[in-house]
């Protein structure tokens, strides 16, 4: 992928919020159309368009094609966020929670391992199990406090819905 490419599609993101979000999509989709078909970057970008154009159920086959054709990081953790993300979206919360576990079960590690988490909080909301989404933020949250993480911990580990 050519410097240029990546440069141009960072362009078209950096204004994103200033834009419509159809005159987003259709600069990043002319940017895509450049790529071949199945380069995984250009395929996660236009699922990354129609997400940000509100058009989940499109953005949904992009996602999959760019992580079956390859995606290498940094884009391949946003993509499996992303994905997720659209399949809670979708009202398809515990695909998204499956999703997720597996990503964190593989790469606990990841820059983007709490992004995942919080998404795994948002879809155990949407599943009903709103005890495991607070334990899954507070999770999360509590290796980051400088006081208080273990007693935190500790109170998020003795939740329940009763």
């Amino acid at each position: 992928m050519s410097d240029d490419w990546r440069q141009r599609v960072d362009a078209v993101w950096a204004s994103a919020d200033d834009t419509n979000e159809d005159a987003t999509l259709a600069s990043i989709d002319a940017l895509v159309a450049e790529r071949d078909p199945n380069d995984p970057e250009a395929l996660f970008e236009a699922a990354s368009a129609r997400d940000f154009a509100g058009r989940e159920t499109d953005a949904e086959p992009f996602y999959r094609a760019a992580l079956a054709h390859g995606l290498a990081e940094p884009y391949r953790g946003q993509a499996i966020v992303q994905l997720a993300s659209t399949l809670r979206n979708l009202d398809r919360p515990a695909e998204a929670l499956s999703l997720l576990r597996d990503f964190l079960a593989a790469e606990p590690e990841h820059p983007l391992a709490d992004a995942a988490r919080a998404f795994a909080a948002l879809a155990l909301f949407d599943d009903g199990m709103r005890a495991d989404a607070l334990r899954e933020a507070l999770g999360a949250l509590a290796p980051h406090l400088p006081q208080y993480a273990r007693a935190v911990t500790a109170y998020a580990d003795a939740l329940d819905d009763d």
